[in-house]
């Protein structure tokens, strides 16, 4: 009896830490009535969203692979709809807290409505492997890990808020990136204070053609990302490197920091969670860069299900614009006039702050591109469960590379009254996808040799 016991409890503690594939019949799925990586490839009743029918399937006229920028390939569309205060109750079923809240804030702020295109599409080494996924990988350690995955999305049939939070960790974005970007702080005012000018690049590394085809292990690093500050002249010469791993509880993040005035490169163990980001003069926290990244442990992640809303999508005038910094950050929120939004299907994943655990955030709501299991916006409540942030991420296709990216990202608070606006890569020559870097490029004294004023 007692042995029977001991077998009940230690099932249960296994199926409370992890969880298993979809059934085969299951993942059949993919391919057919969904998208090969988990979206519904049929359009809505309305015919508002379009049916998946393989994504953008011709590079644009005047694009030049050897340059950043991407013509718009939807350039031509009108919007079907502008949404004012006005109106904001009409579509609040659609629209993020944010939106809303920001709709009723200030009246000349608008979202202006196009039709909605489905251009993703994925190299097809990634479609196999996320098909292998969907029956061989699985969440561990209580959601905060996984394991037997291969380089593409995971959990392409999610069943857990963790399962979709992974899917946005592990998102393919090429196998490296370098772009060249501002950051400003607009104040309450409308003032905007040039945060930081750096060239930052990036690095998957698990999508490289030697670990392609390799099962990513807890220890195997996923994300590097590089920052080198040539402005204001307060932080140029200062550099910082960060390097995640699959599973931080195998091996959590580490980074580093260059700064010129102490001439030497030292660990930076707090860029991590709700540490406020310096560059946004207190708007955002480091786990809000690409509306979140890190570990999930501070959070029960609660899926909520998928829900059709407005975000913003095929921004390419925004993630393209090639003018002044004031054609982007308007005085108290983004110009509306770069940012396209779009009706989508989005998973709504619900993050509750676990007892014991310590973040600025009580309560954050995030919402995923169906089509690229991208985060594509977040709201964020406070301890008395009142709305003061919340984060969009700017997306455009980049069609030569198979990529659905961020460039462009806004952080809005509601309590200071002010934004910060991140990764203005479109004021220079746009984000640029290039092959893996050198190993050496990764070690802590690259960031000396880089950073120096």
């Amino acid at each position: 009896m007692i042995r029977k016991t001991l077998i009940a409890a230690t099932l249960a503690v296994l199926s409370a830490s992890a969880l298993a594939a979809v059934s085969p019949d299951e993942a059949a799925k993919l391919g057919k009535s969904l998208t090969p990586i988990g979206a519904e490839k049929a359009g809505n009743k309305e015919g508002t969203i379009p049916e998946w029918t393989g994504g953008l399937k011709q590079i644009p006229a005047g694009f030049k692979p050897d340059e950043g920028f991407r013509p718009d390939p939807y350039a031509a569309d009108k919007p079907r709809l502008v949404i004012t205060g006005a109106n904001a109750d009409q579509y609040k079923a659609q629209l993020t807290a944010i939106t809303y809240a920001l709709l009723k804030r200030f009246p000349d702020y608008r979202v202006d409505v196009y039709p909605t295109h489905r251009p993703v599409q994925y190299p097809d080494k990634i479609v196999q492997n996320t098909a292998k996924n969907a029956v061989g990988a699985k969440s561990v350690n209580d959601g905060l890990g996984m394991e037997g995955a291969l380089p593409g999305y995971p959990f392409p049939i999610p069943k857990t808020g963790n399962e979709v939070m992974w899917n946005h960790i592990m998102r393919y974005a090429g196998m490296a990136s370098v772009c060249k970007y501002d950051s400003y702080n607009v104040d309450s005012s409308g003032r905007a204070t040039l945060a930081a000018t750096g060239l930052s690049t990036q690095e998957f590394p698990i999508f490289t053609p030697e670990n392609i085809d390799t099962v990513i292990k807890g220890d195997s690093p996923i994300w590097y990302i590089k920052q080198e500050y040539t402005a204001p002249a307060r932080r140029a010469g200062e550099s910082l490197m960060v390097i995640d791993y699959a599973n931080p509880l195998v091996q959590g993040r580490k980074a580093w920091q260059y700064l010129p005035g102490q001439r030497r490169v030292k660990l930076a163990p707090d860029i991590c969670c709700d540490t406020p980001n310096p560059g946004t003069a207190g708007a955002a926290t480091y786990d809000d860069a690409f509306v979140f990244n890190g570990p999930q442990d501070r959070f029960d992640m609660k899926l909520v299900g998928k829900r059709e809303m407005l975000i913003p999508y095929n921004s390419y005038a925004g993630t393209n614009y090639h003018g002044d910094v004031k054609g982007v950050t308007t005085p108290k929120f983004m110009n509306p006039d770069i940012v396209r939004w779009e009706l989508h299907r989005v998973w709504v994943v619900e993050a509750t702050l676990k007892p014991g655990k310590r973040h600025i955030y009580h309560k954050r709501v995030f919402y995923y591109d169906e089509d690229s299991w991208v985060a594509v916006a977040s709201d964020e409540y406070d301890a008395r469960g009142e709305l003061f942030k919340g984060t969009y991420g700017y997306t455009a296709f980049s069609y030569d590379a198979q990529v659905l990216n961020i460039s462009l990202q806004a952080t809005y608070d509601l309590n200071a009254g002010l934004y910060a606006s991140q990764g203005n890569c479109g004021l220079y020559w746009g984000i640029k996808y290039v092959g893996p870097f050198p190993s050496r490029d990764w070690k802590p004294d690259a960031l000396a040799g880089a950073g120096i004023r």
